[in-house]
């Protein structure tokens, strides 16, 4: 029987690729003032309403009955994997194991076990998109293992375009972001081997900073897994679209993923975030 994938709502697949692939998707939770939504809202609304507001959105974890209820939605007979982002970013991770020793107090006894992807954003969409390709036809601890392997492999790299919404997080204090703004200093970064996002590089521009992502991707291209690359982006479909473009006519994957940032990332991110994922 195929093995069924779950993932959560940090992951930015659309509803078009998680009905392609068969992913079942358990969103999180976003909060605007007294507004609540679910990490699957129209994007056009968040970054609308992130752009309206004077306090940034509050993000939170699915609950613990929010898997348990996808859980019982597969057939009893059916394996279960479920990919979560970093547990070091969110407590989704958690949330999801608590689910499971749920389920199995309820008397559950097949194949199901839950993995700390960590990264996120279509990071984790990626891996899932694998996952389901292999799904068809691997044995469930087989898939374990190969999903262990990509994790480890796993590359995210994203640019900020802008250091409003990190300033405004409390994640870099209003001085130095003013300081840095004046300078027009944009922050390279990616998701670390322990699933941390860290600062790679400090450049001047706009255009400095994305060729700096080209050649990041270029580093590791002639032995990387070829048939895949995913970007997402936050609010900037055109300019994730060129860069795509340069990208794979200069380092060609067989298949191109370009997605919306979701409310969970497109927070952090800002508008104007490119991020790209890819294995090697």
């Amino acid at each position: 029987m195929t093995i069924k994938i779950i993932t959560d709502g940090s992951s930015d697949l659309t509803q078009e690729l998680s009905e392609q692939y068969n992913i079942s998707i358990v969103p999180l939770c976003v909060q605007f003032g007294h507004e609540q939504f679910k990490s699957n809202m129209d994007s056009e609304l968040f970054y609308a309403k992130m752009q309206a507001s004077e306090e940034l959105p509050k993000t939170s974890s699915p609950s613990p009955m929010a898997f348990l209820t996808q859980f019982k939605a597969a057939d009893p007979k059916q394996p279960i994997l479920v990919l979560t982002l970093s547990s070091v970013l969110s407590s989704t991770y958690q949330h999801a194991l608590m689910a499971k020793e749920m389920y199995r107090d309820e008397g559950f006894t097949g194949e199901l076990e839950v993995i700390d992807v960590k990264t996120t954003s279509m990071g984790l969409g990626l891996i899932a998109i694998r996952a389901s390709e292999w799904a068809h036809t691997m044995a469930f601890e087989a898939l374990l293992t190969r999903i262990q392997a990509l994790i480890t492999s796993s590359h995210t790299l994203f640019t900020l375009d802008t250091l409003e919404n990190v300033i405004r997080g409390g994640r870099m204090s209003r001085l130095a972001g003013k300081v840095a703004s004046v300078l027009n200093i944009k922050l390279l970064m990616q998701a670390s081997e322990e699933g941390a996002v860290e600062v790679v590089e400090k450049l001047r521009g706009t255009q400095k900073t994305m060729k700096h992502l080209m050649d990041k991707v270029g580093e590791t291209w002639h032995h990387a897994d070829k048939s895949w690359i995913a970007c997402a982006h936050s609010n900037c479909e055109e300019r994730a679209k060129a860069f795509m473009k340069d990208l794979v006519s200069k380092y060609p994957f067989d298949k191109v993923i370009i997605t919306n940032m979701g409310p969970v990332i497109g927070t952090y991110a800002g508008e104007g975030g490119i991020l790209v994922s890819y294995s090697s």
